[in-house]
């Protein structure tokens, strides 16, 4: 099929990560080095609006918002977030609704703005590949998410967290600017009776909009027998998989095994490599070695993110940055495969860092990405999240045992990166995600800071000469 893209993308994958971690900043270098340089589509409305809350010091925001190609969108958003001059530091920032799934006009059109923003300067001054990592598990902004970042021309969207079966019929559909649905997730409800969500593009753009260029698709997987499952049963094209180790940052897939990851939650590549389709291996290949065993089994190339998230491009707290890279060079960091901590119920790698005095609060959900959806009595969709008290949360329906030990990612990973809701009188403190695997770092001199240009020469230092050219 073709994708509006035929050409292949880069050998290396540079990760999205956190909330904003991987930035347009990072995208856009690691992109500019003939690389596929990703931004990470979660929450992207909230870092806009608090971008813009913050007085957007370098107009980048304000220039991108800008070039969207129909303005009318932009005008309220700008009107009603944008700050002058930056709120004061320690005034909350103002809140948008929560994430529901009929969603007004208003939020479904910053969602697709805000992705439109991220993507437009991220592929800004230069023709390189540009990715959106989306997770499945975030249900209700993925259809605004994905059509904003394919008016700025996105050249893949990458998904995990979850089977991602429906997406490609998003792509279709959306390319040719026709209304696309996906089915969601909610529990409660009999199969074939859960709700869609659906999104009419021409109920945004004017009559003579153009179709647009439909991305390549990348399933985030950890089994081969999921990847199986997509090639024969996704709704659409699947272009390719990344195949992801349990060693990686972020989400994880559950192990297996009660007694935690073995042999048996690894991948078996030559089962991946038989379906025909272009895969990037994921989890610890953050070396020149690495990429050279990759390509030997037959993958198209690596997915980094740990190593890129150290670089002075990502979006990640300078401070929080120099913090863990300090931990590992002293042999003191603990990188932890936390099976309570995230709303989600999937295994989450974390770091516990200085700035973490002591544990956080557990606030009201405000933010509300990681919601579960339910079915209530009276068989409308409510919503619910394991980090509210165990009393509100079983009144929802949910077991008080599933709130045990969960903690706010969304607001903690906006915290590391600088967009820290102000609770209290007092600012959210950063939750921190890591991959398992420092080692690149021994390839660096310590004093050094570590550019996105000077990760991708290591990393293909040891392939032929004719391929270590970095553009």
């Amino acid at each position: 099929m073709e994708t509006g893209n035929d050409k292949n993308l880069p050998m290396i994958i540079q990760g999205g990560m956190g909330v904003a971690v991987s930035n347009w900043r990072l995208a856009r270098a690691v992109s500019t080095c003939g690389e596929l340089g990703v931004v990470s589509g979660t929450a992207l409305d909230s870092v806009l609006i608090r971008r813009l809350q913050d007085g957007d010091p370098d107009g980048h925001m304000r220039r991108a918002l800008a070039a969207f190609p129909y303005p009318k969108m932009v005008k309220p958003i700008v009107d009603r977030w944008f700050i002058p001059g930056g709120k004061a530091a320690d005034a909350p920032y103002k809140m948008k609704p929560l994430p529901v799934v009929d969603m007004g006009i208003a939020e479904v059109e910053l969602c697709i703005v805000a992705n439109f923003v991220e993507i437009y300067l991220a592929k800004e001054g230069h023709n390189g590949f540009v990715g959106i990592n989306l997770l499945e598990k975030i249900q209700v902004p993925t259809l605004a998410s994905i059509f904003g970042a394919m008016l700025a021309g996105v050249d893949a969207v990458l998904m995990g967290g979850g089977i991602p079966i429906g997406i490609p019929a998003v792509l279709d559909a959306l390319a040719r600017l026709e209304p696309a649905e996906l089915k969601m997730s909610v529990a409660g409800f009999p199969c074939g009776e859960a709700p869609r969500m659906c999104l009419d593009p021409m109920a945004h753009l004017p009559q003579d909009a153009k179709p647009l260029s439909r991305p390549k698709f990348l399933a985030i997987i950890s089994s081969e027998v999921l990847a199986k499952t997509l090639v024969k049963k996704a709704s659409g094209y699947v272009d390719g998989f990344v195949v992801e180790h349990y060693s990686a940052g972020g989400h994880n897939a559950p192990p297996r095994s009660k007694d935690g990851y073995g042999e048996r939650d690894i991948c078996n590549i030559s089962k991946i490599a038989e379906l025909g389709r272009p895969f990037w291996l994921a989890g610890g290949y953050a070396s020149p070695d690495k990429l050279l065993d990759a390509l030997a089994l037959g993958a198209q190339g690596i997915q980094v993110g740990t190593a890129f998230a150290c670089t002075e491009e990502s979006g990640m707290l300078p401070e929080i940055k120099a913090e863990v890279i300090e931990l590992y060079r002293s042999g003191n960091l603990d990188v932890i495969t936390d099976y309570q901590a995230s709303p989600t119920g999937y295994p989450f790698k974390r770091v516990d860092l200085a700035c973490n005095d002591g544990e956080e609060p557990r606030y009201p959900c405000d933010l509300g990405y990681l919601r579960q959806l339910y079915r209530t009595e009276s068989g409308e969709v409510g919503y619910r999240c394991p980090v509210a008290p165990a009393h509100v949360y079983e009144k929802k329906g949910g077991s008080a045992e599933e709130t045990v030990g969960k903690r706010c990612l969304c607001n903690g990973l906006m915290a590391s990166i600088g967009l820290a809701q102000v609770k209290d009188g007092a600012p959210v403190q950063p939750l921190v995600t890591w991959g398992e695997d420092m080692s690149f770092l021994d390839a660096f001199a310590s004093e050094a800071p570590i550019r996105v240009s000077d990760l991708v020469v290591y990393l293909r230092s040891k392939l032929p000469a004719s391929m270590r050219t970095v553009a």
